[in-house]
């Protein structure tokens, strides 16, 4: 006699809540929750290289795996956010950064958003004030 689906359907339901467990295991263990708090912070600000618009903590692609696992080592071996972003930026260039910083190489990606609203703006006040006496 073979199960049940009201069994079939149980049995479903534990594996698919211990499947939840098994995702929250801790994979990178820290001795100190302010390492923890540290670790998180960073792969929420350094991009994934590998996927479009992606932080290291949302992606699961090789690269981004090998990146959190130096970012890991770096924050037990106690070095500063500032260390561990020069140390990846000089690695990977400023593209790692989700907000690059302010520099001559930098200046179209901060002012040309600012430029195309404003001519986008410049245009439709003359559309507007065109068809006026």
């Amino acid at each position: 006699m073979g199960a049940t689906p009201l069994k079939k359907r149980i049995l479903f339901l534990v594996l698919f809540a211990l499947s939840f467990h098994a995702f929250s295991l801790e994979r990178y263990p820290f001795d100190s929750m302010k390492k923890q708090v540290q670790f998180e912070h960073l792969i929420k600000e350094l991009r994934c290289m590998v996927c479009s618009h992606q932080n290291l903590s949302e992606s699961n692609a090789p690269l981004a795996m090998d990146m959190k696992q130096e970012i890991y080592l770096q924050v037990n071996d106690g070095r500063s956010d500032h260390d561990i972003i020069e140390f990846m930026t000089q690695r990977y260039g400023d593209v790692i950064l989700f907000n690059p910083p302010m520099k001559s190489m930098t200046y179209f990606l901060w002012f040309a958003p600012l430029a195309l609203i404003f001519l986008g703006a410049l245009g439709f006040i003359k559309t507007v004030y065109r068809g006026k006496p």
